[in-house]
């Protein structure tokens, strides 16, 4: 089975699997939910991906799904790829995998990367506050080049996260990694590089806006954040200048898809701009049309 585009509700581009299937959580990740716990208010789920796609099929929206390698930034043992890819084999209707590379891991994890491409990952996450690296170091450039050249998307969480918020030294993560600027380096260097900045990039909106009205191949995922609380520049250039380039992500299972759409409702979007991030935008990027 396809995609039936026609049919979808919506695509979201940011969803997380949480865990494997029959595997017990790792610790240091059972210390970071009790953390995230206080500060998003209650516990998340932890859905396996097989969990993402029967949810997203309920909902008839088609998820892109990933986890995060993120061994050498966090010390956590990494959720499999390989479940990821198996349940988007199994569930092509609603699931489009992403991979994730821990990009400490040098011509390793170039050669993993190769290998996940080979398996039918469609794009690669990276999360540089807990895998502790600057996007921009040249170091990482031949883990880039491996996505460019497949031509796929790579990703990058950007802003303040939530993971270790409110532990002593907010566990040990540095927001400054995830300055988009630092993405901007990336972008002039890849100019081939489909790229996409996660989330709301507080407390560097306008730099991130800069970003992807200046680079062609940067886009912004508006996930992470509920609707409401979307500052006003972005609302404004969502109707404008980045209509083309703004896509729906939720954050799945930080945040429902069903809140998120709901709130996006009350905003002032023009009624032509609606479509274009709920569902085209992403479609065209992800070459499904």
């Amino acid at each position: 089975m396809t995609v039936d585009l026609e049919s979808l509700a919506a695509i979201d581009v940011h969803v997380h699997a949480e865990r494997n299937a029959d595997e017990p959580q790792d610790p240091v990740t059972e210390e970071l939910l009790a953390a995230a716990s206080s500060y998003f208010g209650s516990a998340p789920n932890q859905p396996t991906a097989q969990d993402v796609a029967a949810y997203y099929r309920e909902r008839n929206i088609l998820a892109v799904v990933f986890t995060v390698d993120d061994e050498a930034g966090m010390g956590r043992k990494r959720l499999g790829n390989a479940e990821v890819l198996e349940a988007a084999r199994n569930n092509p209707d609603v699931m489009i995998p992403f991979a994730s590379v821990d990009p400490h891991k040098g011509k390793l994890g170039v050669r993993e990367a190769r290998e996940w491409i080979e398996q039918g990952a469609r794009g690669f996450k990276f999360h540089p506050n807990t895998q502790a690296f600057w996007p921009q170091d040249r170091a990482f450039y031949p883990l880039y080049e491996v996505i460019a050249e497949a031509g796929l998307i790579a990703l990058f969480h950007s802003g303040t996260t939530g993971i270790g918020a409110g532990m002593p030294g907010g566990g040990g993560v540095h927001l400054k990694y995830s300055n988009p600027m630092c993405i901007d380096d990336v972008a002039a260097d890849f100019p081939e590089l489909k790229i996409i900045l996660a989330h709301p990039s507080f407390p560097w909106q306008e730099e991130a806006l800069a970003v992807a009205v200046h680079k062609p191949n940067v886009y912004i995922d508006l996930s992470g954040w509920s609707p409401k609380y979307f500052p006003e520049i972005l609302i404004q250039y969502t109707n404008t200048r980045l209509k083309h380039k703004m896509l729906f992500g939720s954050d799945f299972p930080l945040i429902a898809p069903d809140r998120w759409l709901k709130d996006f409702e009350k905003l002032p979007i023009k009624d032509e701009v609606r479509p274009l991030v709920l569902k085209d935008n992403a479609a065209k990027l992800l070459g499904l049309v």
